[in-house]
């Protein structure tokens, strides 16, 4: 058992044992190859959407320069100056991403519970958000990559969705081998991709330079105030183009701000600049491009090599989200919003890189049902962007929050860093609205379902936990009751693990009932996750001795780290409590939760709760206990 989401301990200041640092050119070459692979591949679809007949933009060269320059400086104002500039600098301790910037505001309003908690639900919600991106991305990136086969052989249009979903359940299936391997390989392959990009895009701008007068941004304006009510419709086009931001932050906790900051600066930046500008002297030049403006930029004979390199980068861009769905929910079942689910680590040195298979293959039906459903990439793009702006919405307020009362700037300052963004981020999910009906209620309705198992996960938990100590005999009552006892001992130690340090453990009570025996050392142990990312090890453990062979131990972990039990109450013996792992049994209560009437949840939730419960994972294999030193006694509660 543990407790999630505590406050960072008294003297946390100091960054933590996170992953350790290369150079700063290899972090920049990794970051290309990670962080860059979803906001890379835009341009297989962006300027399609932006001209589709539907949104009523005629293609002609004003509105083909108009275009262009919403594009340019929607990266310029979103990616640049809210994410780069600003956002990178809002870290928790160094790591990133909707449930890191969710634990760090609500620290920062800690003072307040109502505001904490509300920001916390808002926070959540955000982060579910995220898991329809992780459908959607893999299902539009290589679908937009394989209709190159229709340019390359109008005859192959019938194999673009199988092919689509050969190399995305390829993809899937490999994640069980773990990323270390490929991912060696995702910083050079992005880095052509995106020399690629500005090389295309460069070869256009040359023949019209009259494309160039996008980079004036009065040509932005211009388009969009001529739009009218459809402008919405037009942001919600243009607003494919910056799908990806969110990760430049996601990802910050694996390669810091400096290497982000500088692969964006200068190489994804002007690569993504230069290819939208000449897709967009393409179409002055041959307005029938519009069927494929990407594959159109390259010459012919070059067709099936640039097919070959665009779906290399849209699988590295599929892998980049399948590997933070990952992540998001080791963070979500940490911080206590998701049941304990099986969890393998891939490799022996990067805690980072994991795999969770009911994660992996609940992706993958996602995946295959949207591809199947929509068929192309222009059908999905109708269902991609609502969900990534709400995020950015969300991410906004958020950051408000820790600028206001973390870093405690004057409320005028921290309204001017973030009102700007605030009301660009609403014109964008204004947009993206209005393709609610043609499929954007699909990301929606995911962000909902997992938003009810999580906040019912963690209320559920909070209601247990009380049920505990309302209930539970007091822990320091029993120990002082010890001394007239007969019971005997068992010359072993057991350690019991609890939600609730304050009560007598239900495993213990359990075996002093059937077994009429107690151990001659007794741990009652709490595992407690903090709102920070790490936890340094010498800060690991807190033990209290209580007299009559009992001890209270409490463990911490950040979010992001492995809880190995074993190997954090090794560490103990500093401190007095030495334990020998061979003479060691670890009890756990099971707990059967009986939902009943009352004040507690609806009883829908209660029922949900219950059978997230049965169908938690393990709590040995969670923190890695040894099978072998297990035992496992169950009780019934009600809430």
């Amino acid at each position: 058992m543990s407790q999630p989401l505590a406050h960072p301990l008294p003297s946390d200041t100091a960054h933590g044992t996170g992953p350790r640092r290369q150079g700063l050119p290899a972090l920049t070459l990794a970051a290309i190859g990670v962080v860059f692979g979803d906001i890379g591949t835009s341009p297989l679809y962006t300027l399609k959407e932006v001209f589709h007949p539907a949104g009523g933009v005629p293609l002609d060269r004003p509105h083909l320069i108009g275009a262009c320059s919403a594009i340019v400086w929607a990266l310029m104002l979103i990616v640049t100056f809210k994410y780069v500039i600003l956002i990178l600098r809002a870290d928790n301790r160094g790591e990133g991403g909707a449930l890191a910037l969710t634990a760090l505001a609500a620290h920062a309003v800690r003072a307040s519970p109502a505001r904490r908690r509300a920001l916390l639900l808002l926070g959540l919600f955000g982060a579910t958000l995220f898991y329809g991106d992780g459908v959607i991305t893999p299902a539009i990136s290589v679908l937009g990559a394989m209709e190159g086969l229709e340019v390359a052989a109008p005859g192959l249009e019938p194999w673009v969705v199988p092919a689509s979903l050969a190399v995305l359940g390829a993809l899937f299936a490999v994640q069980r081998l773990g990323t270390g391997a490929v991912g060696a390989a995702f910083g050079p392959v992005i880095g052509l991709w995106f020399v690629t990009l500005a090389a295309t895009g460069l070869a256009q701008v040359a023949r019209e330079p009259a494309i160039l007068a996008a980079l004036n941004p009065l040509e932005a304006l211009a388009f969009l105030s001529e739009r009218g009510w459809q402008v919405f419709a037009a942001l919600g086009a243009i607003v494919l183009a910056i799908t990806g931001a969110e990760a430049l932050y996601a990802d910050m906790g694996h390669f810091g701000r400096a290497p982000i900051r500088l692969a964006w600066t200068v190489l994804v930046l002007p690569a993504l600049a230069l290819n939208y500008l000449g897709q967009g002297a393409l179409l002055m030049a041959e307005p029938a491009a519009l069927e494929n403006p990407f594959f159109r930029l390259f010459p012919a004979a070059w067709v099936p090599a640039a097919i070959v390199l665009a779906t290399l980068a849209a699988v590295i861009a599929s892998q980049a989200v399948i590997s933070g769905a990952y992540s998001m929910t080791k963070q979500a079942i940490q911080l206590g919003f998701l049941p304990r689910m099986a969890l393998r680590y891939t490799s022996a040195r990067e805690a980072g890189q994991i795999y969770l298979p009911a994660v992996n293959w609940a992706l993958l039906a996602g995946v295959a049902g949207v591809v199947l459903g929509f068929g192309s990439s222009s059908a999905l793009a109708g269902a991609y962007g609502i969900a990534v702006t709400v995020t950015m919405l969300i991410t906004t307020v958020l950051t408000y929050f820790v600028v206001r009362h973390g870093w405690r700037l004057p409320r005028g300052l921290a309204l001017g860093a973030t009102a700007f963004f605030l009301a660009v981020d609403a014109l964008l999910v204004a947009g993206c609205s209005l393709k609610f009906l043609d499929g954007g209620w699909f990301t929606f309705a995911v962000g909902l379902a997992l938003f009810a198992l999580m906040s019912t996960w963690e209320r559920g938990r909070a209601l247990l936990l009380q049920t505990i100590h309302s209930e539970g005999l007091a822990l320091r009552e029993f120990v002082a009751a010890l001394p007239g006892s007969a019971t005997p001992r068992a010359q072993r130690t057991a350690v019991y693990t609890v939600a609730d340090p304050d009560t007598v453990p239900h495993a213990l009570l359990h075996n002093l009932k059937h077994n009429q025996v107690l151990h001659a050392r007794n741990l009652i142990l709490t595992v407690v996750f903090h709102d920070v990312p790490w936890i340094e090890d010498q800060r690991r453990a807190e033990v209290e001795p209580l007299g009559q062979g009992f001890w209270r131990v409490a463990l911490h972990f950040g979010f992001m780290q492995v809880p190995d039990v074993p190997r954090a109450l090794a560490g103990c013996e500093a401190q007095g409590l030495r334990l020998s792992p061979f003479e060691t049994s670890y009890f756990l209560s099971r707990e059967t939760v009986v939902p009943t009437p009352g004040t507690g949840m609806a009883r829908w939730r209660e029922r949900l709760f219950a059978a997230m419960s049965r169908n938690a994972g393990s709590v040995a294999e969670f923190f890695r206990l040894p099978d072998n030193a297990v035992v496992e006694l169950g009780t019934r509660i009600q809430i």
